[in-house]
């Protein structure tokens, strides 16, 4: 019979990432895993509280210090883990309380679940968004067709009446017929086949700063980062320059009603990123463009219905800017995600790159 395996060896192996923390939340031991999530190495870890190195977490910190009192043990999923050096994570943690020399100490496991969970994520949503999707061009057509018959009785009626006074009630009647007919158009989204040219993508987002910039209601900072070695895309300009320019103005409208953020920024950033999943294709090549201001984050509870027609948080918002954002990248067989949480939220489009072909 073999020996039992040294046990620093066996917990080094492993990749669910394990800490032990002592009563003042302070790391005792971190293995290999632990030490690359935390991207510290053991003796930078070892005797430093946790929340050093943690900016924000979604982790539940009163069943946390409940864990540490009274000997619960619990699990929390997909956790979002954000670092003082900017990195962030989604996790899932286990927590269990251990009593060692009559010293109370909690055993951390985190694995990660970022991989998984977006692709999950992206199949779960991108299915609901068709259902909804059709579900509104539904009740798109029911809503039209009465609309019409209301719109063309009220002027009708209007040609028999005599009265100025009276005509202004069926006035009302056609600009409000004439406005839900228009919200109905919206909802449904462009309808216009795109027209594909080779463009180059930086004079796209350049047009979108100078629109932001021209913008003299705000004072937020344009940050550009551009990867001037990108080739000419196979787009067409006016949607995706529309699909990018709803989200910057989603930015720019959080920043300016959250003053209290005193140097607001929004950054633009494009990369080249290799063999990317969009809605279960597999491409070798894409554009990656992500936008990124500083704001609150977007608010928990709206984030898996985030690109849905009529949802959003703004006071004045219609909800129909990201909806429409991701409408039209899919046009360009591409997708959209997202990720937030206090003082930073990030939108990532994802367009495959073809080979510029003269015959295409």
């Amino acid at each position: 019979m073999s020996e039992f395996p040294n046990l620093d060896n066996l917990l080094d192996n492993l990749s669910t990432a394990v800490l032990l923390l002592n009563d003042k939340l302070q790391i005792q031991y971190a293995n290999h895993a632990a030490q690359s999530v935390f991207d510290r190495g053991f003796n930078l870890l070892v005797g430093c509280s946790i929340f050093q190195y943690i900016a924000h977490s979604s982790l539940d910190l009163n069943r946390f210090n409940q864990s540490m009192q009274h000997g619960e043990a619990y699990s929390d999923g997909e956790v979002q883990i954000s670092f003082t050096d900017g990195r962030h994570i989604l996790a899932d943690v286990s927590v269990t309380n251990m009593v060692e020399e009559q010293s109370n100490q909690i055993l951390l496991e985190i694995r990660l679940v970022q991989q998984q969970k977006r692709i999950s994520q992206e199949t779960h949503q991108w299915a609901q968004q068709q259902a909804a999707r059709e579900l509104v061009r539904g009740l798109a057509h029911e809503i039209k067709n009465p609309l019409g018959g209301i719109r063309g009785a009220a002027q009708l009626l209007e040609r028999q009446l005599i009265s100025e006074e009276q005509k202004e009630f069926t006035a009302v009647i056609i600009e409000q017929s004439d406005r839900l007919s228009n919200l109905v158009d919206r909802l449904l989204g462009p309808n216009i086949r795109p027209n594909f040219k080779w463009q180059n993508i930086h004079q796209v987002l350049e047009k979108i700063c100078t629109l932001v910039s021209l913008d003299l209601s705000h004072n937020i900072k344009i940050v550009r980062d551009y990867d001037p070695s990108i080739p000419d895309l196979f787009i067409d300009q006016d949607m995706l320059q529309q699909a990018a320019l709803n989200i910057v103005r989603n930015s720019v409208q959080v920043l300016t009603e959250n003053s209290n953020y005193e140097e607001s920024q929004i950054t633009l950033i494009t990369r080249i990123e290799r063999h990317v999943i969009i809605h279960g294709t597999t491409f070798p090549l894409c554009l990656k463009i992500q936008i990124i201001d500083n704001g609150p984050g977007i608010p928990t509870e709206l984030k898996d219905t985030l690109f849905y027609p009529m949802v959003t948080s703004k006071k004045d918002g219609t909800g129909l800017g990201l909806s429409i954002s991701q409408t039209l990248i899919g046009h360009h067989r591409g997708k959209i995600e997202v990720d937030s949480w206090p003082g930073h939220t990030e939108f990532t489009l994802y367009l495959p790159i073809d080979k510029k072909e003269a015959d295409k």
